[in-house]
């Protein structure tokens, strides 16, 4: 443990703007996780599972529990004595696991704005995120779309002076509530960032590390395996796993650090322009990943490629921003409409390129 915080220290000294975090990982004291997954003392116990594998014995459950979408957020002391409540192999994160038609969206925004010190970010942006869907958010550089991706699984809790205002809900909970843990959030909504940025280490221990950061006792070979056969790199790199992750290309590296991610069986995946850095080729094959994943994953992709938007989103949302530098929302609805009936005249000229 001591040898992969140290690691860790060592990889965020060096990473630039993004040593803040790794796949939704808060790097700050004994609130760190990685991909999402929480590293507290408190929850070394329960093992995450995937595709399947099984959790690991002996996790008691909560008496009282909460639902199982939100038990396990709603405080550190919640999460330690509730947590196999979220894993596949135990009661299901999410109705679509087992195939029911959702009550609710997985995630809706309400009135929301943020702000950083006394500048306004985005102002009154509202919507709902459908369940096994990708959304996709467009508009013009500046106009808060990372921003607002980064405060869904509270990363912006990370920046000095930054705060929200508004609800932002996922299955209900307002997860800038009361005793939300911030770091369970990052692991039920994990991150993946513009650049690849695969931990020096191999790529097996780049799949394992948030796993075994949060205590997983289970099978993590096949936990590896799975992880990386869901992010369609397994047939790549099977035979050298234990080569370090760095070595990859960069469509490689990218779909590594999905693998990552999801080895912590995430409910919602946001994507910041994953592939703003990659050939034709690595695109369209994360665009296929992409379609692939949303059948078990929510996704939220940031991109400025609107052939990207076109085809690989079910929903999209446009934003710009006005004359204080706030963005906000011009227009959203389903991707088809938004590129070939927008409604809105703002619509029409930056998906057509005529600014933006």
């Amino acid at each position: 443990m001591q040898e992969d915080q140290l690691v860790m220290h060592e990889y965020m000294s060096t990473t630039g703007d993004d040593a803040s975090a790794v796949d939704g990982a808060s790097t700050g004291g004994d609130a760190s996780a990685v991909d999402g997954a929480s590293i507290s003392k408190a929850r070394a116990e329960g093992a995450p599972a995937a595709d399947g594998a099984p959790a690991a014995d002996g996790a008691p459950a909560a008496d009282g529990a909460q639902p199982a979408e939100t038990s396990a957020i709603t405080s550190r002391d919640d999460a330690s004595s509730s947590r196999t409540d979220a894993r596949p192999g135990s009661m299901p994160l999410s109705p679509a696991i087992v195939g029911t038609p959702p009550p609710a969206p997985i995630i809706s925004l309400e009135g929301v704005a943020i702000w950083y010190g006394l500048f306004r970010a985005v102002r009154d942006f509202s919507t709902e995120i459908g369940i096994n869907r990708v959304t996709a958010l467009i508009g013009p550089s500046g106009s808060g779309k990372s921003t607002l991706l980064r405060s869904i699984n509270r990363m912006n809790d990370l920046v000095p002076g930054a705060r929200v205002e508004g609800a932002i809900r996922y299955h209900g909970l307002d997860l800038y509530g009361p005793g939300v843990d911030a770091v369970e959030v990052r692991r039920r909504i994990g991150m993946v960032f513009q650049k690849p940025n695969p931990f020096p280490k191999s790529i097996y221990d780049n799949v394992a590390f948030g796993p075994r950061l949060s205590g997983f006792k289970g099978d993590l070979d096949g936990l590896v395996e799975a992880s990386l056969r869901r992010a369609a790199l397994w047939d790549e790199v099977k035979d050298k796993l234990k080569q370090s992750g760095l070595a990859l290309s960069g469509g490689q590296q990218q779909r590594l650090c999905i693998a990552r991610a999801i080895a912590t069986a995430p409910d919602v995946i946001l994507m910041d322009e994953p592939c703003s850095a990659l050939d034709p080729r690595a695109t369209l094959q994360i665009e296929e990943l992409m379609r692939e994943l949303k059948e078990n994953y929510t996704i939220i992709i940031v991109t400025h490629n609107m052939q990207q938007a076109a085809r690989a989103s079910d929903q999209t949302i446009f934003m710009t921003m006005g004359e204080d530098r706030a963005g906000y929302v011009v227009e959203s609805g389903p991707t088809n409409r938004i590129f070939t009936q927008p409604t809105n005249k703002l619509t029409e000229d930056y998906v057509s390129g005529r600014f933006g």
